[in-house]
């Protein structure tokens, strides 16, 4: 089998375990979903709702959750239900009427107009950016990839969630596929509200000189200098392996060359170049 042919195989591989991720994606977070329903919404601030309590018309309001997690409503004032659930905030307003006399047996509910206070952004490389409500607690980092459509096909492997845990700021790089591959499911975190996640553009690499097709291709996963050898269709008849040379920036910032093995990983950015024959 040729160089090419290696190539071409490696590389449809790689592709049909993409296509197979995303519907593991959206399978696998249907069944987080399902499993994990018990956690309830949480109200949280800029959200829209509205109270009812039975046979009292008179109170029936529409209002908007404030940036400190409070609402105005009528009789009680202001009432603090910003992070409760809502039976717990139909109960603290029950209590509210209750304990100033205003109703003996209020029965209060509360209906989700629209979530405000509760979304994650997906940003970059994704099939629909924008943000997206949490409906409940228990959203992971892969359901959240499906709700957007999954990782468009410009998209690289790992991505890089922002937001705040315990009031302090938090970076994460989350390796998606590597999650799968190696069945590691406690890295399928669960994301919170004003979480952003962003999915970088797919690694590349480059290849020109004395080669079938020069040009920029992705660096795949495990991807050696041989295989990216192969991705270019390998040297023409005027080209040599023995000619191969890698351009490569180092951590200080310059720029390096050397002559790899074909067994040698290929890396983000890496130039490669195919010499010509001297014979």
């Amino acid at each position: 089998m040729n160089c090419a042919h290696i190539g071409q195989g490696f590389v449809h591989e790689l592709r049909w375990l993409r296509v197979l991720l995303s519907g593991l994606a959206a399978v696998c977070a249907f069944g987080v979903q399902a499993q994990e329903r018990q956690a309830e919404y949480q109200i949280g601030a800029g959200d829209s709702i509205r109270i009812t309590v039975f046979q009292n018309p008179d109170l029936t309001v529409e209002t908007r959750v404030t940036e400190n997690g409070t609402i105005s409503y009528p009789l009680v004032g202001s009432v603090g239900i910003g992070g409760m659930t809502i039976p717990a905030a139909e109960r603290a307003i029950a209590k509210a009427l209750r304990d100033g006399n205003f109703i003996r047996n209020p029965q209060v509910n509360i209906a989700l107009l629209l979530n405000r206070g509760n979304q994650v952004s997906v940003l970059g490389a994704v099939t629909r950016p924008g943000r997206f409500p949490l409906e409940t607690f228990n959203i992971r980092v892969s359901e959240i990839l499906a709700i957007a459509g999954g990782i468009a096909p410009t998209g690289g492997d790992t991505i890089i969630m922002t937001g705040t845990r315990d009031g302090k700021p938090i970076l994460w790089e989350i390796d998606v596929v590597g999650m799968f591959l190696e069945n590691k499911p406690g890295r399928d975190i669960v994301v919170a509200g004003g979480d952003i996640i962003y999915v970088p553009g797919q690694p590349m690499f480059y290849i020109y000189g004395q080669v079938q097709r020069p040009g920029s291709y992705r660096v795949e996963r495990g991807m050696t200098v041989r295989q990216a050898l192969a991705q270019g269709g390998g040297p023409t008849p005027r080209g040599t392996e023995r000619g191969l040379r890698v351009f490569r920036r180092s951590a200080s910032g310059q720029v390096e060359s050397f002559s790899p093995h074909l067994s040698d990983a290929v890396r983000p950015n890496d130039v490669l170049h195919i010499e010509e024959s001297l014979f």
